[in-house]
Order: structure tokens, then C-alpha cells, then sequence
């Protein structure tokens, strides 16, 4: 019998929804080696993103954000090493493992899915001295910076690197960035309580957005009570309004205003992975991979090309639900939905059905402002405040992968509902060598 192979490039949301769902349907199949799937990814872990800002702000362990390729993927074969090159008319994709040279792998399905990037924008200073918010790594160092500059301010005698230190830029007006500005505005409101030396309206915190509104998923009046529950913070928040420049840390916004600052976190939007670029694929205007309702990946006049699939944020996916024309947003919503789309016609490719189209009506959003604090509004119903704060958690818990993840999420939160929150900083994480390098010098 001959094998089928299905490879999957990138284990985000639809890289990892997608083989554990091939993982079950095709579990008869696999034990008999009529089909093998293959996950390349250079990360051996799947990021639950929406846990990022929870994570940064310590609300949940950084590992209870992060679910084990190998160990929740046992029946798929895991490539650790990054998709250098993809060429479907030889059914090949080139791999660089993470050590050695580079292996052509051969396939007959291959599912092209890996995520976005941030989408940057030529800003001077920006590349040197922003960090994103898209990984994990990204979540504990922001958290260690944080607190390491209340270290700093209360400190120092100099009044400058005082206000620089205590000063925190987010720039982007969605999700990512709402969610980290609240959930470390909150962390350093409880953290500042162990400084005598410094009060909270010492501190900076500054939202800056290019459009005219905020959270545009929860709706206008959602979006107005955030920015108005967020103020009454202390927040200082800019709408349409653009970062011209942060070199050495001076931000420069397009309203004139001018000052220091040590925290810039760069939260405004993503585009595809540059990756697929590097393949024979068909390529939309803005770099997605060109694909049809039913996720296969067609050219331009609609033409499939056999055994080739792609969605979440590196695909062009028509929304059928939506405006003529218009095309899936790159939101976790869609992605673990077309995952289980996806993966459902790949079942039907493999035993010779016909594969459906993905048709998805967008069921609505929830955010976190921080500890009992949110924004919902789902299936035409609106919340604020403790009770979209519950909704906001209730969801995620329920979409986040394994029980036993489910049960630690749950430890935590009940942990930091009990007792008060933990604020050490671990900054020499970000330089473990630095000791024992110093120790060395003679």
C-alpha cells in the first residue's frame, strides 16, 4: 500500500488544530501507514496566544500558555527545523533543521499555514527599540522589563530617568495591544504598592492609534466604553494618531507630542509570512496564498492546484458570510475554524470525498481590561465589566488544547484569585551568561 503523506508547515492555530484533528479522523489510517503527517515548525510548542497578555501580567505560568507538539501530536511525525523553499510541482518542500544541512522532504497534501508576522512599518527607531507582542518570549521579557523599571525608577535620583522609565507606549488599538496595556497597567498598579519611593501617577501609559476607534471586533459602543473605562485609569489614550519616531527612545507622535521612553510595545497589525513568497505558489496582491472557499489553493482564475491547501493569516480566503469580495480576517476565530474545515476535507481527499466550503458567520468577541475587568459582545449580546471578564476567560478555557492544560489554566487563575500577585522580575533570563562571563574576567 502506498503512503500518503500530509505536510503541514506551522503549528499556530491551524498548523496544530489541524493534525490533531487528522490526528483522530485518521487514526485507522495511520496506525496502518496507508497515511503519515508531517508538522515542520521551528518552535516545538504551539503558542496559545490569547494567553499572552495574562501571561505578561503573571495571571498564568507562562508553560500553561504553550501546549507540546509531541506530546499532543503523538501520532504525526514532528520536524523541528524552518520551510526554506516549497516547490508543489515536485511535491517537495525544502526544510533547514534546526542543525545541519538542509533535506528535501516529498509529500502528496501539503497545508501551507505558517501565521503572520508583525507587520512593521519604516518608523526610525522603531526596529532598534520596540518588541512585539506575538510569542511567549516576547510576553516574559515585556513582564521583566516592566517591573524592572519600577527597579529602576525608584532608584535612581535623576528625574529624567524616572519619567523615561515609568513611561510605557503601546502602539496599536486591537486586541494584542488593549489587552497588554490593561493587563500590565494593572500588574504595575498592584507592584507599585511594594515602592514607597514611587505612586502610580508617576507612571505613563500611552495607546497610540492610527484609526479613529479601538476594538473594532466588540463594536462601536464596546470600543467607547473601553476607551472611556481606560481613561478613567489614567490611561492616556491617542486615537488617529501615528508614531513618527522613537529613536533612542524618543517617541515622536504625528500630534506633536514629544517625550522619553524606556517601554515601546508594537502591537499594530500582521501580515503574511514572508515564507510562502519563497515557493511556486499562486500569491495575492498582499502576499497571501490565493485560495478558494473550500481552502485549497487555486491561481487567479480559479484553477485548483491538486493537494495543496492553506488558511488562517498566511491565506487569501474568501469570506462567504461577508461583503462580495471581502476575505477572512486574520483573527484566531477563523483560524481554528478553518482548521476544522481544512482538516475535514483533507479526511474527504484521503478517502474520496469531495471537500465543502468554509462558511463561517463571525459569532463576536470578548476582551480582558484586566483582573474583573472586560468588554464582550457575543451573538448580538453585550457585557462589560466582571461579567465579560468571566466570558472572556469561560471561552478561551474552553479552546485552549488538553484537560490537563485546562485544569493548570484553572490552578492558576483560582491561585491569583487567592492570593496576592507575584511581582519579582527574572531580567537575567534575558542574559544567563552574563555572570559567569563577568566571573571569568581575570
Amino acid at each position: 500500500m502506498d503512503r500518503k503523506r500530509i505536510l503541514i508547515i506551522g503549528a499556530g492555530h491551524v498548523g496544530f488544530y489541524v493534525a490533531e484533528r487528522l490526528s483522530r479522523k485518521l487514526r485507522n489510517e495511520i496506525r496502518k501507514g496507508a497515511v503519515e503527517v508531517v508538522v515542520v515548525d521551528p518552535n516545538q510548542h504551539m503558542t496559545y496566544q490569547p494567553f499572552l497578555p495574562e501571561a505578561a501580567a503573571g495571571n498564568i505560568s507562562p508553560r500553561h500558555g504553550v501546549i507540546s507538539l509531541r506530546r499532543n501530536l503523538k501520532k504525526c511525525t514532528i520536524l523541528a527545523g524552518l520551510v526554506t523553499r516549497i516547490d508543489h510541482a515536485e511535491r517537495t518542500v525544502t526544510v533547514q533543521p534546526i542543525v545541519g544541512p538542509p533535506r528535501r522532504v516529498e509529500y502528496d497534501h501539503i497545508v501551507v499555514a505558517p501565521g503572520s508576522v508583525s507587520r512593521t512599518l519604516p518608523i526610525p527607531g522603531l526596529a532598534e527599540h520596540a518588541i512585539g507582542f506575538k510569542t511567549m518570549g516576547e510576553a516574559i521579557y515585556l513582564r521583566n522589563h516592566v517591573l524592572s523599571r519600577l527597579d529602576i525608577a525608584a532608584t535612581t535620583t535623576d528625574e529624567h530617568v524616572r519619567r523615561r522609565a515609568l513611561s510605557f507606549v503601546f502602539v496599536g488599538g486591537g486586541f494584542a495591544g488593549i489587552e497588554a496595556l490593561a493587563e500590565l497597567e494593572d500588574m504595575v498598579r498592584d507592584a507599585i504598592k511594594y515602592y514607597p519611593e514611587l505612586e502610580m501617577d508617576q507612571t505613563r501609559w500611552v495607546l497610540v492609534e492610527a484609526s479613529q476607534k479601538i476594538l473594532p471586533e466588540v463594536g462601536p459602543d464596546m470600543g467607547v466604553y473601553t476607551v472611556q473605562q481606560l481613561i478613567k485609569r489614567g490611561l492616556d489614550i491617542r486615537l488617529n494618531t501615528l508614531l513618527k519616531s522613537c529613536e533612542d527612545k524618543h517617541v515622536v507622535l504625528s500630534d506633536g507630542t514629544e517625550f522619553d521612553a524606556d517601554t515601546i510595545v508594537w502591537t499594530a497589525g500582521v501580515k503574511p509570512n514572508p515564507m510562502v513568497r519563497q515557493s511556486d505558489l499562486p500569491i495575492g496582491p498582499k502576499g497571501h496564498v490565493i485560495c478558494l472557499p473550500t481552502l485549497q489553493v487555486a491561481d487567479e482564475d480559479g484553477n485548483v492546484l491538486e493537494g495543496a491547501w492553506g488558511a488562517g493569516d498566511s491565506a487569501q480566503v474568501p469570506d462567504l458570510t461577508g461583503e462580495p469580495g471581502a476575505f477572512c480576517s486574520p483573527s484566531a476565530q477563523h483560524a481554528v475554524r478553518q482548521a476544522v474545515r481544512l482538516a475535514g476535507n483533507l479526511v474527504a481527499a484521503v478517502r474520496g470525498g469531495a471537500p465543502v466550503e468554509y462558511r463561517h458567520k463571525y459569532a463576536g468577541s470578548v476582551a480582558s481590561l484586566g483582573l474583573h475587568k472586560g468588554v464582550a459582545h457575543v451573538y448580538g449580546i453585550k457585557a462589560k465589566g466582571i461579567v465579560a471578564w468571566f466570558l472572556h476567560r469561560s471561552y478561551h478555557l474552553m479552546r485552549v488544547p488538553g484537560f490537563g492544560r485546562k485544569v493548570r489554566v484553572v490552578a492558576d487563575w483560582t491561585l491569583a484569585l487567592l492570593t496576592k500577585r507575584e511581582i519579582v522580575q527574572l531580567g537575567e533570563l534575558h542574559a544567563p551568561h552574563d555572570p559567569f562571563s563577568e566571573a571569568g574576567k581575570p
